[in-house]
């Protein structure tokens, strides 16, 4: 990655002189840290669902666990809505942020949008990984997923392979279909994408990529996360599918 892929701040010089607190430098860190504690969520999250080899017992307890964390300093599931909220307003500040950020590139582009990296290693002067380019797709794609699969395994309010009060059943019981597991994977392949991106980018908005060494560190990290994270979640799916997990 040379200079000239350096990311640009879009909206600046529009006529308005926003705050600092909404200015696309800090909307862009707004981004970069609430996208970061979604990404140690997920990790967390990816930990629990290979408890699925642990059996029934295993699963459920772990799912138990999470409810009563922090007792008795704190009230039952008290520990759980803190993080729930937490995760609640980072997914919220993300979302605005971008679509702020969007918005600003829009207005200062007169409606056409704009290239979020200048290059001079393509003939059009710009330059844009499938990643990048499918950042607010995938976003739309996985937000929609989040609210079916918090409605299905959380809630128990959609159950195609059959209800239970038990999470490891609800969950064998809904990767034993072929298009919930299809519609898990595809999501997964966007949540892929955006992750290869989106750490290299929060951490670059963080300055992290002051140098050409930390950025090849940079992007090897982003892509080892995304695939740790995507390959995880996928085998537990890919296992109930495939008879390994009853």
């Amino acid at each position: 990655m040379s200079a000239q892929d350096t990311p640009t701040v879009a909206g600046q010089g529009a006529g308005t002189r926003p705050g600092a607190l909404g200015s696309s430098v800090a909307l862009h860190a707004w981004m970069a840290i609430s996208g970061l504690i979604m990404v140690l969520f997920l990790l967390v999250h990816m930990y629990g669902n290979l408890k699925i080899f642990e059996g029934r017992q295993g699963f459920d307890g772990y799912s138990q666990f999470l409810r009563e964390a922090g007792e008795p300093l704190l009230p039952y599931s008290v520990a759980l809505w803190i993080v729930r909220a937490v995760l609640s307003v980072s997914v919220l500040a993300h979302v605005l942020s971008a679509f702020i950020l969007w918005h600003r590139s829009r207005a200062a582009t007169g409606g056409r949008g704009g290239w979020r990296y200048a290059s001079t290693r393509n003939r059009r002067g710009v330059q844009r990984t499938y990643a990048s380019f499918m950042m607010r797709w995938g976003g739309i794609v996985i937000g929609l997923f989040v609210v079916y699969h918090i409605l299905n395994m959380s809630a128990d309010v959609i159950d195609p392979g059959g209800a239970s009060a038990s999470p490891y059943q609800r969950m064998v019981n809904s990767f034993s279909i072929w298009w919930v597991v299809l519609s898990y994977v595809i999501a997964l392949i966007a949540l892929g994408f955006h992750l290869r991106h989106g750490v290299w980018a929060a951490f670059a908005s963080l300055g992290a990529n002051s140098s050409m060494a930390r950025r090849r560190t940079l992007n090897q990290t982003a892509i080892a996360v995304a695939a740790l994270i995507t390959v995880g979640f996928l085998i537990p799916p890919l296992a109930i599918f495939a008879g390994w997990v009853r």
